[in-house]
């Protein structure tokens, strides 16, 4: 995965951060941004096969 793309999808991540929060805070979920970390590589795997997909459909 390129770098440069890693970190457009973790500015969408962090964009959204904050309202994934709220709703977690709202059904009682304690979440820290340390405690989210290990996720957010799951997070960037799912953004780049969402990429690859688009890509190939845009190619076709």
């Amino acid at each position: 995965m390129a770098d440069d793309k890693t970190m457009e999808f973790m500015q969408i991540a962090m964009k959204y951060l904050p309202e994934a929060k709220a709703k977690m805070d709202e059904a009682g979920i304690e979440v820290s941004v340390e405690s989210l970390q290990p996720f957010m590589s799951i997070f960037a795997k799912a953004m780049n096969d969402a990429y690859e997909l688009g890509k190939a459909d845009a190619e076709k």
